[in-house]
């Protein structure tokens, strides 16, 4: 049975979050259980999210989901503006809500590159290096 949609397709939210992750190379989308999802061959960001035993309240509907680097997970999971979403967080993803107004786009950009180098493949990453 396929999943209902759980987002918006015009939320400018999600319209800059689209931007950051299809500007990487190789980046593209797809829509899993319902919800966007960027990927190379791995699945590297996605939008919306939930919280164990919180599936219905569509708190973080407009949040970033992506793989901290080793270095950075200690330091994210000091910081009260990250979450740890249900399915993805037993495997090292966290979240960010990007629903609010004070949002910082260029650390959203930084932490879907850091999420996209630790998944996708070398060509890819670089390519990513040679734009630098």
């Amino acid at each position: 049975m396929a999943h209902p949609q759980q987002f918006d397709d015009d939320d400018p939210v999600l319209a800059q979050l689209r931007e950051v992750c299809l500007a990487l190379p190789g980046a593209d989308e797809k829509v899993s259980h319902g919800r966007p999802s960027f990927f190379t061959k791995k699945i590297f960001a996605g939008f919306g999210a939930v919280l164990k035993g919180d599936h219905h309240s569509g708190r973080y509907d407009q949040a970033l989901v992506f793989m901290p680097s080793d270095e950075d997970a200690a330091a994210i999971d000091q910081d009260g503006r990250f979450f740890t979403p249900a399915y993805w967080g037993p495997y090292g993803w966290r979240g960010l809500d990007l629903s609010t107004t004070d949002t910082d786009w260029d650390e959203v950009a930084e932490l879907v590159e850091e999420s996209y180098r630790a998944t996708a493949p070398n060509k890819l990453i670089k390519e990513l290096d040679a734009r630098d």
